[in-house]
C-alpha cells in the first residue's frame, strides 16, 4: 500500500511533503481533531474536551502518553492479546447457551475448544504462508473432524479416532443441532449431537472476529464487534427466556471491547487510570440501569416452533391391549432394574373419546394431552417426590411406538438398541443405530413418551425421574376436582356417550360431596358388581373393544363382564358425566394373582432389584385430576380371580329401562377397535403389521437442502464473493470518481494495486514500476510503460485532459490488468483476485498523510524524509534575473520532486 502512495504522488516526490503549515509554528495538528483544535508546546489546548491534557482521550504527542501500540506491523504478543480478548468476549456471548445444555461442564466441552481453535486459526493468518487457504483447511478439519469427535464422543473409536459414523453424524448434526435446540425444551443435554450447535457458532464467529481484530488496519478492528454481536444474538435466540446473567454478560462484553479498542487505537492511557476507571464505572452503571429500567423480554425461537409430531395420527394403544394378553400372556415383554417396588410403568395416556375409541386428543382440542415435544437426554421436572434411576430393557413382543416410563422423567438416555428386529419386532433384520432411538417425544403433562422409530428387541435405556407421593384414601375423599382453567384440565368433550353411563354414574356417586368421594364410589361399585374375563379361549365370553356399544353392554346389558379395557373406559366416561377431569392410562402393573399391585413382584439380588413384566401385566386404569394432588390413579377393574359362570347373577346393579343408542357407526361392533385413527400394529385379535414407509425421498430432499443452503463450506465461499464484489465496487469508483485527470491517475493506481496483490514489489517512478511488473510477470512491458507515460503526462503537464481520453486510458488499463492476470498460474491468479491489498488505499493514504502533516516527520511509507533546504519566499511576483522561482510549499496531493515527471 505504501507503494501505491508513492505512485499516486509521483514516486519519490512524496519525500517533500509538508512538515508544517503556515501560521502553525510551535503548534501540532493531531489526527481525529475534526474541529481544528490545536495544542501548543506548553500544553495549552483549544478545542474539544476530549483533546485536553486532563482528559482520558489525550492524543498529544508532546504529552506523557504510553505508546501501547505502534503504527505498522505489530508484534506477535500484541496479536495474541487481541486474539485473547476476542476469545474471552466470544465465550461470554456464548454463555447464553448454558441454560440450554443444563450444565456448565457440558457447555464448556464444546464452546471452549471451539472458541480457542477459531481464534488460533485467525491468528495463523499472521503468517503469510498460512493465510487464507490453509486457514480454510484448518476450519474444515475443525468443523468436520474435531467437532464431531467432541460432540459425538461415544461414536469415536477409543473416544479419540473418528469413525465413519462420527463423521456422518457430525455432518448431519452440524445443521440438525440448531433445529434440535429449537425443538427440544431445555435442558437438552448432549444427546443427538446437540453440542455441534455451540461448536459451530463459537468456531466460525470467533474466527471472523479474530481476523478483523489482528488486521493491519487499526480502523477496521472495530468490525470485530460485528461477529461478537451476531454470536450474542444467535445464542440468545437459541437460549432461554432468562438466559445466563444477560445484563452482566452484555455490560462485560461492552467494557472489554471499549478498553481493547482504546488500546488498539492508541487512545488508552494507563497513567490516567483513575479517570478511565471512573468512566468505565459510569458506562457500566448506565448500561445496567438502562437494562433494569426496561422490561426484560426475549425473543426465543423455541417459543415459535411448532413441533411436526401429531400424536393424533397414532392409533389408539388401548385397542391393542387384549392382543398383548392373547399373544404374550406369559412372555416377558419388559425388564426393569432398580425401579421402586410397586411402581406402575406408563405406556400411553388418552383423554379423547369419539364414540369408538379412547385416543390422544388433537392439539386444537387439548393442548396438554397432545403436547408431545422432542426432548434431549434431560427433561424439565418440577415434581416433588421420591427420586429414582431405573434401567429398562425391551424384550421380544413389545414393539409399539410408546416408550415405557415410570413416574415423572428427569432424563432418559438411550444407550443401545437391538439389531435383531425391525420396528415392529418381526425379526425382519432391519437394524437401526442408537442415534435413531434417541429421537423421542415427551409429554410433561401426561408423563408419557412416543418414539417414532418404534421399540425393538434388546433396546436399553436409563430413566432418572421422580415418583410423586400417593394420597391416602381419606385425603382423596376430601379432595375436590381441579380448577378447569389450570394445566391438565383442558380436555376435549366426549362424543356418543350412552345414556346408561350418566344414569349409572348418577345413581352410584351423585350423592357424594367431593370429587374424590365420587371417584371412590365409582371404583367400589364397579369392583363389587363387575366380573373379570379377557374373553379368550376357555374364558367366559367377553367382547373386546371399549366403544359406545361395548360400554353400554357392560353397564346395561345382561352381564357386567370385561377386563380393564372396558372398566377403565366406563369409569372415565362416568367421571366426565359427573364433571370430573379424567383420562385413561395404559401401562404395566406389577400385579399378583388377584390383579392388585404387589411389591412381591420385585426380586432383589445383590442389592439390585428387578421386576419383569409380562403380557398379562398390561392394564388400563383411570386418572382424575384432584385439587392439591394432581392426577390420581384409580383402578376400577374387579379382581382377576372374580371369574363369572352361568350359575351367578351377572347383571349390572340398579336395573332400569335404558334408551337404546342410535345405530352404532361401526360395521362390526365386535371389531370397534378397527376404527382407531391411524393403523395400529396391534388391534384386537387380528393384529396387523404397520407397513414401513419409505423415507429415502425425504432423506434426499433434506440432503439436497442441506447441501445447498446449510453447508459451512459456503461460508468461505460467500466471503470470497464478498471480497470480489468489494474489489469490483472499488475499481468502478476509481474509474468514475473525480475529473478526467484524477481518473487517469487512478487508472495507474489500479495497475499498481493489482501488481501489489500479485505479490510484486514495485517502487520508483511509474516507468520503473512498469518495467518491474513486466519483468516479474514475463509480459510485454510496452503497454505498461505507455500507461505510465500517459499518467505522468496527465499529472504533470498541466495540459487539459478530456473525459474521452480518460475513458480510452481506462480501457487500456482494463486490458493490461487482464493480461497481468492471464500470465499468472491458476492458484496465484486466485490469490490475486482474493487479495485485499490496496483496496482500502484511499483511507490509508489520507490517514498516513494526515499523521505525517500533524507531527510525525516520517513519510507515509514509514521512512524518514530527506533533509529539506530552507524555503525562500518572494514578497512580489517579480523574480530577479538569473534566480529560480521560489519553490512553492508542497501539499500532500501535489508532489514537488521532479523525478516523477520524467517521461
Amino acid at each position: 500500500m505504501n507503494d501505491v502512495i508513492d505512485s499516486s504522488l509521483g514516486s519519490d516526490s512524496a519525500t517533500s511533503a509538508v512538515d508544517a503549515l503556515p501560521g502553525q509554528v510551535g503548534q501540532t495538528r493531531r489526527p481525529f481533531s475534526g474541529l481544528g483544535s490545536t495544542v501548543t508546546g506548553t500544553g495549552t489546548t483549544t478545542g474539544s474536551w476530549a483533546e485536553s491534557t486532563h482528559s482520558v482521550i489525550w492524543l498529544t504527542r508532546g504529552g506523557n502518553r504510553l505508546p501501547l501500540a505502534r503504527v505498522g506491523r505489530r508484534s506477535w504478543g500484541t496479536n495474541l492479546i487481541s486474539v485473547a480478548v476476542i476469545a474471552l468476549t466470544s465465550l461470554i456471548a456464548a454463555s447464553n447457551l448454558l441454560d440450554v445444555y443444563g450444565s456448565a461442564a457440558m457447555w464448556a466441552v464444546a464452546a471452549v475448544p471451539a472458541t480457542l481453535l477459531g481464534a488460533l486459526i485467525a491468528y495463523a493468518g499472521t503468517a503469510p504462508a498460512l493465510r487464507l487457504w490453509w486457514q480454510i483447511v484448518f476450519l474444515i478439519v475443525a468443523q468436520g473432524v474435531i467437532g464431531p469427535v467432541i460432540a459425538l464422543n461415544d461414536t469415536a473409536i477409543s473416544h479419540v479416532i473418528p469413525s465413519v459414523e462420527t463423521l456422518s453424524q457430525g455432518f448431519v448434526s452440524t445443521f440438525g443441532a440448531f433445529k434440535y435446540l429449537i425443538a427440544v425444551p431445555p435442558p437438552t443435554g448432549s444427546g443427538d449431537g446437540s453440542l455441534m450447535a455451540a461448536w459451530t457458532i463459537c468456531l466460525w464467529l470467533s474466527f471472523l472476529a479474530g481476523v478483523f481484530a489482528i488486521g493491519d488496519k487499526r480502523q477496521l478492528s472495530v468490525l470485530s464487534l460485528l461477529p461478537i454481536a451476531i454470536e450474542l444474538v444467535v445464542c440468545a435466540l437459541l437460549g432461554t427466556q432468562t438466559g445466563f446473567q444477560p445484563i452482566a454478560s452484555g455490560v462485560l462484553i461492552g467494557l472489554i471491547m471499549i478498553v481493547w479498542l482504546s488500546w488498539r487505537w492508541q487512545l488508552l492511557e494507563l497513567g490516567r487510570w483513575i479517570s478511565a476507571t471512573i468512566i468505565l464505572l459510569l458506562a457500566a452503571g448506565l448500561g445496567v440501569g438502562a437494562c433494569m429500567g426496561i422490561g426484560q423480554s426475549r425473543l426465543i425461537l423455541r417459543d415459535y416452533y411448532d413441533p411436526p409430531l401429531s400424536p393424533y395420527d397414532y392409533a389408539s394403544p388401548l385397542s391393542g391391549l387384549r392382543s398383548y394378553v392373547k399373544d404374550h400372556k406369559d412372555d416377558t415383554l419388559l425388564t426393569v432394574t432398580n425401579l421402586p417396588e410397586g411402581t406402575p410403568v406408563r405406556l400411553a395416556v388418552m383423554d379423547q373419546f369419539d364414540g369408538n375409541v379412547w385416543n390422544l386428543s388433537d392439539s386444537t382440542e387439548a393442548s396438554d394431552s397432545s403436547d408431545y415435544r422432542r426432548v434431549g437426554t434431560r427433561i424439565p421436572n418440577t415434581v416433588d417426590g421420591k427420586k429414582f434411576t431405573a434401567t429398562f430393557t425391551i424384550d421380544k413382543g413389545l414393539s409399539d411406538k410408546w416408550l415405557p416410563l415410570a413416574g415423572a422423567a428427569s432424563s432418559v438416555d438411550v444407550t443401545s438398541a437391538g439389531k435383531t428386529g425391525g420396528a415392529n419386532g418381526n425379526g425382519g433384520g432391519e437394524s437401526r443405530s442408537s442415534a435413531d432411538h434417541t429421537l423421542f417425544y415427551y409429554n410433561e403433562s401426561t408423563q408419557s413418551a412416543i418414539i417414532p422409530a418404534g421399540l425393538s428387541t434388546g433396546m436399553t435405556y436409563t430413566e432418572s425421574g421422580i415418583i410423586a407421593p400417593t394420597p391416602t384414601d381419606k385425603e382423596i375423599a376430601k379432595a375436590n376436582a381441579a380448577v378447569t382453567n389450570q394445566p391438565g384440565t383442558n380436555q376435549p368433550g366426549t362424543k356418543d356417550v350412552p345414556d346408561s353411563v350418566g344414569k349409572f354414574a348418577s345413581s352410584v356417586a351423585g350423592g357424594e360431596d367431593t370429587a374424590g368421594a365420587q371417584a371412590q364410589a365409582l371404583v367400589a361399585q364397579l369392583k363389587d358388581s363387575g366380573w373379570f374375563s379377557h374373553g379368550l379361549t376357555g374364558d367366559y365370553p367377553s367382547l373386546p373393544g371399549h366403544g359406545s356399544y361395548r360400554i353400554n353392554a357392560l353397564l346395561a346389558g345382561s352381564a357386567m363382564v370385561g377386563d380393564s379395557e372396558q372398566y377403565a373406559s366406563a369409569m372415565a366416561l362416568m367421571a366426565r358425566e359427573l364433571g370430573l377431569p379424567s383420562r385413561v392410562v395404559m401401562g404395566f402393573l406389577p400385579k399378583n394373582d388377584d390383579g392388585d399391585i404387589s411389591n412381591d413382584r420385585t426380586e432383589t439380588v445383590n442389592g439390585t432389584s428387578t421386576v419383569k413384566f409380562t403380557g398379562n401385566d398390561i392394564e388400563a386404569w383411570v386418572e382424575i385430576n384432584l385439587e392439591g394432588y394432581g392426577w390420581v390413579a384409580f383402578y376400577p377393574t374387579p379382581k382377576e380371580t372374580k371369574i363369572p359362570d352361568d350359575n351367578q347373577n351377572l347383571t349390572p346393579p340398579n336395573p332400569q329401562t335404558l334408551v337404546r343408542q342410535p345405530p352404532v357407526p361401526l360395521t362390526d361392533p365386535l371389531r370397534d377397535e378397527e376404527q382407531a385413527h391411524g393403523k395400529s400394529a396391534l388391534a384386537g385379535e387380528d393384529a396387523t403389521d404397520e407397513p414401513a414407509a419409505s423415507i429415502w425421498s425425504t432423506i434426499g430432499r433434506i440432503a439436497a437442502k442441506v447441501a445447498i443452503y446449510g453447508s459451512p463450506v459456503w461460508i468461505p465461499l460467500l466471503i470470497c464473493l464478498l471480497i470480489l464484489a468489494l474489489k469490483t465496487v472499488a475499481l468502478a469508483r476509481l474509474r468514475r470518481h473525480g475529473d478526467a485527470r484524477q481518473r487517469i491517475t487512478s487508472g495507474w493506481q489500479a495497475v499498481h494495486a493489482l501488481a501489489g496483490q500479485s505479490g510484486i514489489p514495485v517502487t520508483g517512478t511509474r516507468r520503473d514500476q512498469a518495467q518491474a511488473i513486466a519483468r516479474q510477470l514475463n509480459i510485454d512491458g510496452a503497454p505498461l510503460i505507455a500507461l505510465g507515460r500517459q499518467a505522468d503526462y496527465a499529472a504533470f503537464s498541466g495540459q487539459p485532459v478530456t473525459p474521452e481520453q480518460a475513458g480510452a486510458y481506462w480501457r487500456s488499463v482494463l486490458t493490461t490488468r487482464k493480461l497481468m492476470l492471464a500470465s499468472q498460474s491458476f492458484m496465484r491468479r486466485l490469490r490475486t483476485r482474493l487479495s485485499l491489498r490496496g483496496v482500502f488505499h484511499n483511507v490509508r493514504i489520507l490517514s498516513s498523510i494526515r499523521t505525517w502533516r500533524h507531527g510525525d516527520k516520517r513519510k507515509p511509507d514509514g521512512r524518514q524524509p530527506a533533509k529539506q533546504r530552507p524555503v525562500k519566499r518572494k514578497s512580489s511576483t517579480q523574480q530577479p534575473a538569473g534566480q529560480k522561482p521560489a519553490t512553492q510549499q508542497p501539499s500532500a496531493q501535489q508532489p514537488s520532486s521532479q523525478k516523477g515527471r520524467q517521461s
